[in-house]
């Protein structure tokens, strides 16, 4: 998905690692994340309507993607529903390239299943057994007697991988537990949602701010001792719903002129208030 909010006049060409000094860059390239794209084009666009000479290309194909184009210093902001590894950060220094991290907003994410299905609640140990398929029956849980399909983002978005570390693997890196082999990798959003409804057996995960009336939420437990929690931008501001994640930007430097300006008003009231439109949890105040 590629979204180009064009400039009035004559654009300077932009490199993200080696920009021109003596010319006010007035273009953004920005890539990566297929769970931020949404809200990086509802941002975009607004962004033109008060800075209508600055030229903004939106483009999605998962963090991965975002970070690696970061890397080879082709984006001025890699958008990451993940923070960058190590091998990433070293990376981009052995290209002259130095990642900064803007935190630009937080995502509850949501488990989701067909509306027939009759479980409403799980716990974290309850998802790591169905995803890394110790758990196969939906009978096991309290459900229908019934094969449960698994299904996944692909391995190049960030979501997938901070399912994998932070349910399946329950935040521990000692932990080496992997998707179930049978898992359905799909490729976006939109192929969730449409397995679900097509699939009463079917359960996956998604942003809150994609999940739509065809699916059902289940509300989660961190362990058998606390409390079962729906997904909301509420639970997921205050901390109580146990898989919320920060979703993040990330700069080849220190950002100056416009694309300093840029992140100043998205993580400001202005930009703020666009995420909370769109289903995701607006930043604390400061």
């Amino acid at each position: 998905m590629t979204f180009i909010l064009s400039a009035c006049g004559n654009n300077p060409k932009n490199t993200a690692s080696k920009p021109d000094s003596n010319v006010r860059q007035r273009a953004i390239q920005n890539k990566g994340s297929d769970t931020i794209v949404n809200l990086a084009l509802a941002w975009a666009e607004r962004y033109r309507q008060i800075e209508p000479d600055v030229s903004i290309a939106v483009t999605g194909g998962g963090s991965g993607t975002g970070i690696a184009a970061l890397i080879n210093g082709t984006v001025d902001i890699a958008n990451a529903s993940r923070q960058m590894k190590e091998n990433e950060i070293a990376a981009a220094e052995k290209n002259g390239i130095e990642p900064i991290e803007f935190v630009v907003a937080i995502d509850a994410l949501a488990v989701i299943v067909n509306p027939n299905n009759p479980i409403s609640v799980l716990t974290i140990d309850q998802l790591a057994d169905i995803f890394t398929g110790r758990i196969t029956n939906w009978r096991d849980v309290g459900g229908n007697d019934a094969p449960i399909i698994i299904l996944s983002r692909e391995t190049n978005s960030g979501t997938h991988v901070y399912f994998l570390e932070q349910v399946i693997r329950k935040g521990k890196s000692d932990n080496k537990d992997i998707f179930a082999p049978q898992t359905l990798l799909m490729p976006s959003s939109v192929g969730i949602t449409s397995e679900l409804r097509r699939n009463p057996n079917a359960i996956g995960y998604d942003g809150l701010g994609y999940v739509t009336v065809h699916e059902k939420m289940l509300a989660i437990a961190k362990d058998n001792h606390s409390p079962y929690i729906l997904p909301s931008t509420k639970s997921g501001a205050d901390g109580s719903y146990p898989i919320a994640r920060e979703l993040y930007m990330y700069t080849a430097s220190e950002p100056s002129g416009v694309i300093a300006d840029y992140l100043h008003w998205m993580r400001g009231s202005a930009g703020q208030a666009i995420v909370a439109e769109l289903g995701f949890v607006p930043l604390k105040k400061e």
